[in-house]
This record gives structure tokens, C-alpha cells and sequence, in this order.
């Protein structure tokens, strides 16, 4: 026979869910969050990128070939690591980012990832992108833009290798 429960039971209720509902509803509203501080615009730098092969490909000699088992003798030798990618941007003279990105995987065979984010402060800027994906010194790809960026806005510069540099906000 199941018993009724008591006033007592309603009161224990009350007294346990009344401080986590107050709890709940302080943390929902304190301590307050801001974004960005008044005035500033947040740059976005995202960058998924291969850079080109260490070495060459290179064919295997007859003498290689004949030294190689029979199910290894693959006649062209591609090795499979990959330069570091090379990032810098620059905010009106001045370098924002400054990035070597190595390439990721256990053979240094993957692509070099880059995600960094820093405020700056709102208005129009120069910014100076350039990426180097090769083994020649300096850099290979580069792009210079004049934007406006607003108050509390996001610029976001990527890089896509069939168009280059790309800012969007």
C-alpha cells in the first residue's frame, strides 16, 4: 500500500530547489560578458594550407631497383614531407601575426593550420598578408588592402589557393 506524501515532503522540495534556482538565475545574468571593448573590431586569421614537397620526385636507378624487393621497386621516389608554411601580416606597418606553421602528421606530410585571433582597434586600416608555401626564401604569395573595419565587427583573412588571400567583414 503506497502512502501519501506529507506536507513535510512538498517543504523539503522547496528547500533544496530554491538556492539552485538561484544559483541558475545569478549565473544567467552576472558576471556580464562583452565581447570586445567599446571601439574595437576583432581580426580572425584561419588558415588550412599544404606547402609544396621538401624534395623533389626523383627516379630510382637500375642499380636502386635491382637492390629493392620486388614488391618495393616503384621506379619514381616522391618523399612525402612538406615545407613549413610561412604566415605574416602586417597592420599598418606593423606585424600583426608573424606564424611558421609546421605541417602536421606523423611523416610531416599533412596540412599546416593556422587560427589566431587578437582585437584591434576600430577604423580603416592597411593590411599587408603574405604566405610562403615553397622553399625559396622570401614570399610567394601576397596581398595589400586598404579596410574599414567597425566597431565590434569581425575581419576574417584566409587563404584559399585558387584565389589567394581573402578578407571578409
Amino acid at each position: 500500500m503506497a502512502t501519501k506524501p506529507g506536507w513535510w515532503s512538498y517543504a523539503l522540495q522547496a528547500f533544496c530547489y530554491v538556492p539552485f534556482i538561484a544559483v541558475v538565475g545569478y549565473f544567467s545574468t552576472s558576471p556580464p560578458y562583452t565581447h570586445l571593448p567599446a571601439g574595437d573590431a576583432l581580426v580572425k586569421l584561419s588558415v588550412v594550407h599544404t606547402g609544396e614537397r621538401k624534395e623533389d620526385c626523383h627516379e630510382r636507378t637500375p642499380e636502386e631497383l635491382a637492390k629493392l624487393a620486388p614488391n618495393m621497386r616503384a621506379a619514381t621516389v616522391c618523399p612525402r614531407e612538406r615545407v613549413p608554411v610561412a604566415i605574416r601580416i602586417d597592420l599598418d606597418g606593423a606585424p600583426l601575426f608573424d606564424i611558421v606553421a609546421p605541417p602536421r602528421g606523423l611523416a610531416h606530410d599533412g596540412a599546416s593550420t593556422v587560427y589566431r585571433r587578437i582585437a584591434i582597434p576600430a577604423g580603416r586600416h592597411r593590411i599587408v598578408a603574405r604566405l610562403n608555401d615553397t622553399r625559396k626564401e622570401g614570399f610567394a604569395h601576397v596581398r595589400e588592402a586598404e579596410l574599414d573595419v567597425a566597431a565590434g565587427r569581425v575581419l576574417v583573412i584566409d587563404f584559399d589557393p585558387a584565389q589567394g588571400w581573402v578578407f571578409r567583414g
